[in-house]
């Protein structure tokens, strides 16, 4: 397995990167490789998008960390937005994939979960270690750490689109896998 690769996903709003990341550890676990991390997913109610929620992949943890409705003093693009939720799911998910599994997942570094430092801080030394990551992010998204990120010598950042949707899991896994060299 390829220890110190890093792969950035870009793609634009509801283009599937999480449903992607999702097929993508399926195949890992099939070839025997344990992952863990953070992965997102919307809130949908009465076929309305109402906000967002963390997952910790590992103990499948959730939390809401955006909403319409939750009462927080952080708001970004309309959203109310709970730095506690993204610190205490995300972030723990994150460090506990660091020491336990094969592969870190770091599922949308938004625009919302950048606000927390903390995240900020433990997605960096995440990248910092000698073990693959996968991060996923919006394609536009200019904020400081992807700023950071995409100057990173050791990154790959692959764009989803609608053309490559079936075969980026395969890439990814074969990267991974060390069978193909970057």
């Amino acid at each position: 397995m390829a220890r110190s690769l890093k792969i950035g996903i870009s793609g634009t709003l509801g283009l599937g990167k999480t449903e992607t990341l999702k097929r993508i550890i399926d195949m890992l676990d099939e070839e025997g490789i344990s992952v863990g991390g953070m992965l997102t997913d919307p809130i949908f109610e009465d076929n309305r998008q109402v906000g967002f929620q963390v997952m910790d992949w590992q103990t499948k943890e959730k939390a809401v960390f955006a909403h319409l409705y939750i009462n927080t003093s952080l708001n970004v693009d309309g959203y109310n937005v709970d730095l506690d939720a993204i610190e205490q799911v995300g972030v723990k998910a994150i460090e506990r994939a660091c020491i336990e599994e094969d592969v870190v997942l770091v599922d949308e570094a938004s625009k919302m979960m950048v606000k927390s430092d903390e995240f900020n801080h433990t997605v960096k030394k995440a990248l910092d270690m000698d073990k693959p990551v996968i991060l996923t992010f919006h394609k536009k998204s200019r904020n400081p750490l992807l700023q950071d990120v995409r100057r990173r010598d050791d990154i790959r950042i692959l764009e989803l689109t609608e053309i490559n949707k079936e075969l980026l899991p395969y890439k990814v896994v074969e990267l991974i896998k060390g069978e193909i060299t970057s």
